[in-house]
């Protein structure tokens, strides 16, 4: 019997899951792993435009948009720029879009009543100009949970415009809420999962630098030094539960679940 060959060819040169540098080297390999060329993206918290500083220009057909677009922003010729979109309620309509890059205030500290309160005053002044527009909450939840709430309704309305087969890359970081660990992250993909979004693919990247910290007393959490970038996939079906989740709940009795029931349990609704 003659030898089956595999197809494909031994190279190094392929994009791996955690990267050491900066956002622009990182997103230019995750889009160009996961959206065609020629793709319409719509980048809805288009910032300085940081992410698109290693694309070629005129690779994607890309709709920039703000709640407050920056003079000072990337403007790169052909795409379409728009100020005063929120990503919670975008001018796009249902399934019109190929991609959608997601990249919000992600720290609580960027979510404040008064902007005097907010994170990134003084010498780090750069960094709320680079991840807020610098404006005070007005209503809804407060602290972490408001940063929970701002994915959830940009997600949504993601979900809305995108087309069956879509897109979706997420920007985010894990933090430390009132003392307690919060893996954003995880409640991100755990909500998405249910609106019928694919998680595909997880990136990690990690800081250049290691983080310095002023009057530290004593440290109980590890500083965090990386962040992510998430991919989903519009699937079409409808919501479900992560299937890989296992319940480690006991059952009645206090007795703790048989391998049958972990089974049972892990399997989609």
């Amino acid at each position: 019997m003659a030898k089956r060959r595999q197809g494909g060819r031994p190279t190094s040169e392929v994009v791996t899951s955690a990267h050491v540098g900066k956002n622009a080297e990182l997103f230019a390999r995750i889009v160009a792993l996961h959206v065609p060329p020629g793709s319409l993206v719509a980048d809805v918290t288009y910032g300085l435009g940081v992410f698109w500083r290693a694309i070629e220009p005129g690779t994607y057909r890309l709709l920039a948009s703000d709640l407050e677009l920056k003079d000072e922003a990337l403007r790169l010729p052909g795409a379409d720029y728009s100020t005063g979109v929120d990503c919670r309620a975008l001018p796009y309509a249902d399934a019109s879009v190929d991609c959608v890059v997601l990249d919000p205030p992600y720290m609580e500290g960027l979510h404040r009543r008064a902007v005097g309160h907010m994170a990134g005053s003084g010498s780090h002044a750069a960094f709320r100009r680079h991840y807020s527009n610098q404006r005070a909450s007005a209503d809804g939840p407060k602290w972490h949970d408001a940063v929970v709430d701002l994915y959830a309704r940009a997600g949504r309305e993601a979900y809305r415009v995108l087309r069956d087969g879509g897109a979706l890359i997420v920007k985010c970081q894990d933090e430390v809420s009132s003392n307690t660990q919060r893996l954003t992250h995880v409640e991100i993909i755990s909500g998405y999962e249910s609106l019928g979004l694919y998680t595909k693919d997880l990136f990690v990247l990690v800081r250049q630098t290691n983080p310095a910290v002023s009057r530290l007393k004593r440290q109980v959490h590890a500083r965090k030094n990386h962040s992510y970038f998430l991919v989903f996939i519009k699937t079409g079906g409808r919501g479900r539960k992560i299937s890989n989740i296992i319940d480690l709940r006991d059952t009645e009795g206090g007795e703790p679940a048989s391998p049958e029931a972990l089974n049972s349990s892990s399997q989609p609704s």
